[in-house]
């Protein structure tokens, strides 16, 4: 992508978009939002090229992309599931819940599985603490959740 030229068509849509702002910091949001959009998160071509059409440097670029918690710098795996660690969700187990999804899933958490069928992150907060521990899968949230539940939980999602 350095050189300027790309056949991907998410980076040509994001260029013409691109095109269209105005070249200063004050686009630089709005930019990366559409550019997730469009990518699904930020790659190094995105952000390269973000920077280098809004004339801001590249490592500005990064330190905005890594400051801000929407964004993300890898793919989302098709079913993206959420621990909270929150107080309430911690008190109550949380971290032997996450314990027991990474070692079902085989992966790492904060990472998402080769195969793009899994993410695996933490919350610091869903906003259900009355129902705690919370784990969300996309958009389905799990209250109350026990480590004798996360094998089924797992289990709607093995499509």
């Amino acid at each position: 992508m350095p050189d300027g030229r790309t056949d991907n068509p998410q980076l040509i849509a994001l260029q013409t978009y691109l095109n269209g702002l105005d070249k200063d910091e004050g686009s630089l949001i709005v930019a990366l939002q559409r550019a997730q959009e469009l990518i699904g998160y930020l790659s190094e071509d995105a952000i390269f090229m973000v920077g280098q059409t809004l004339n801001i440097p590249v490592s500005k670029v990064y330190g905005v992309v890594t400051f801000y918690s929407f964004f993300r710098t890898r793919p989302r795996g098709k079913y993206d599931i959420k621990v909270c660690l929150g107080t309430a969700c911690f008190v109550r187990k949380s971290p032997a819940i996450l314990n027991e999804l990474a070692t079902l899933l085989q992966m790492e958490v904060g990472t998402t599985r080769e195969d793009l069928k899994y993410s695996l992150n933490t919350v610091r907060c869903l906003g259900a603490c009355g129902s705690a521990p919370i784990v969300q899968v996309n958009d389905d949230l799990y209250a109350n959740v026990q480590v004798s539940d996360v094998a089924g939980i797992i289990r709607r999602y093995l499509d």
